[in-house]
């Protein structure tokens, strides 16, 4: 028998929470998602100021890095390197911008965080302090 261990709403909560903190810090807006180790969304956040299509992008990159056990940024530098299509899993879900973290405890992907609506590196920074509130 296989056991796995996830990503909850309690945990989803403290990288929301450490998130938008980090957004609010730095003045500015996006959102935060969260999800479980197949990439399928926990929560989700978006804060005041914020366009409509980081919500999808979030969700797409919290996707792709727990689906790729990596960042979802990899994924685009990897694709842009050997001129493969970003969607050659399949799947239109998989995106390869930078924002998307996964969540990896003891060797093992539990989840991840994704930030979207900054520039990617801000989009890595702050999507690093939920994963790190997660760890803590």
């Amino acid at each position: 028998m296989q056991t796995a261990r996830f990503l909850g709403e309690a945990e989803a909560r403290l990288a929301i929470d450490a998130c938008v903190a980090e957004l609010k810090a730095r003045g500015k807006a996006g959102v935060v998602a969260v999800g479980d180790a197949h990439g399928e969304l926990i929560a989700l956040w978006r804060t005041d100021g914020c366009s409509l299509p980081p919500i999808v992008i979030a969700q797409n990159k919290v996707y792709t890095a727990a689906r790729v056990r990596g960042p979802s940024g990899d994924l685009g530098r990897s694709a842009q390197e050997d001129g493969s299509d970003v969607h050659y899993h399949g799947d239109s879900r998989y995106v390869g911008w930078d924002g998307g973290l996964p969540v990896i405890h003891n060797g093992e992907c539990l989840g991840a965080v994704a930030v979207s609506g900054l520039t990617g590196v801000e989009d890595v920074e702050i999507a690093e302090k939920g994963v790190a509130a997660i760890l803590a």
